[in-house]
Formats: structure tokens, sequence, C-alpha cells
């Protein structure tokens, strides 16, 4: 199955990412995570794909983490609202996701991808 890359355009991160896609000859859709963000549904099955605790699903470096004060607020939030407020803007959602339908990794570190995508 190709592979699908939720990412944002103008992230360095995002460009690594497709960059070792490309150069591993691997096969991919792009999704972008601004135009087209993620439903709550969609977030909520990728979480739970991927192993991961939710809060390592937000953007913790972006601006609209900062704005709204999530550093603070999130362990109170139950699952749910994390999820709808994740779904809510896609700059919320730490990037690139990659997914084959069945396993997901959050950002890019080559040793990851290395291990799950080769």
């Amino acid at each position: 199955m190709a592979l699908t890359v939720i990412q944002y355009p103008k992230c360095t991160t995002c460009r690594k990412a497709v960059k070792w896609l490309e150069e591993n000859g691997l096969a991919f859709e792009s999704v972008h995570i601004v135009e087209q963000t993620p439903s709550k549904e969609q977030l909520a099955a990728l979480y739970k794909k991927s192993g991961l605790p939710l809060k390592k699903f937000f953007n913790t470096s972006g601006n609209k983490y900062k704005e709204l004060n999530l550093k603070d607020r999130l362990s109170a939030m139950s699952e749910e609202e994390q999820l709808d407020l994740l779904a809510s803007d896609g700059m919320l959602i730490k990037r690139p996701i990659v997914t084959d339908g069945q396993k997901v990794t959050l950002g890019f570190k080559e040793s990851d991808f290395s291990e799950t995508w080769k």
C-alpha cells in the first residue's frame, strides 16, 4: 500500500521526510495538513495505531500551541477534547504524519523511518 504523508509543505522537517521517502524510492500521496486537516476520527485512528501518547500529536513548537497555552492546559483535557482541538486546526498537529494504514510515524527521525518504512 502506498504511503500517505500528512504535512505542511513549508515545514523543514516535512521536507526532510519527503526527501528521504523519495531517495528511498517509496511512493506516497501528500496531504496538506492545513488545507485538508485530518478529522477527529482520522486522528483517533492514527493515534491508536501509532502507540504513542496523544500529547505527542501536538506541535509543541508551534505558535498556536503557545498562544492557547496548551503546555499548561493539555493535562487537564480529556482525550476527546484533545482530539477535537487537534482536528480544529492543522497547525496544532505535529508533522509530518506518515502512514500506510497500519503503521504510523510522527515527525521525522531517519532511524525511525529506516526501521518503519524500508
